[in-house]
């Protein structure tokens, strides 16, 4: 089972829910810059879950260098609506290792 970094930008409700699905579940530490959130997940095997669209560069973040990266890309950002979309990738997608996966409204992009 996969455990979850979550960005500043994620909602507490995404926190809670899936921890109650019995996920390993941790914030990154406030303030700190995206090469040492990306390092953080990469130390710590976590799947790095975020709204920030630099982290869907495929280029500074190369898929096949972490253990997963989930952009939500959701309108509104609402943390209902985040939460829904987040629970629904994670239920769809059973693997994210070496993966930037892409979460709009409506679809999911997978880049491998």
């Amino acid at each position: 089972m996969y455990g979850f970094l979550l960005d500043e930008n994620i909602p507490r409700s995404a926190y809670r829910a899936l921890r109650e699905l019995g996920y390993r579940v941790e914030y990154v530490p406030q303030g700190i810059d995206d090469d040492s959130v990306i390092a953080l997940a990469r130390k710590k095997g976590l799947v790095l879950v975020t709204r920030d669209s630099d982290f869907a560069d495929e280029l500074r973040y190369p898929p096949e260098t972490h253990h997963g990266i989930i952009v939500l890309k959701v309108h509104p950002p609402m943390p209902g609506l985040i939460v829904e979309r987040l629970i629904a990738v994670i239920e769809e997608i059973k693997n994210f290792e070496g993966k930037l996966v892409i979460v709009f409204n409506d679809e999911v992009e997978v880049i491998e």
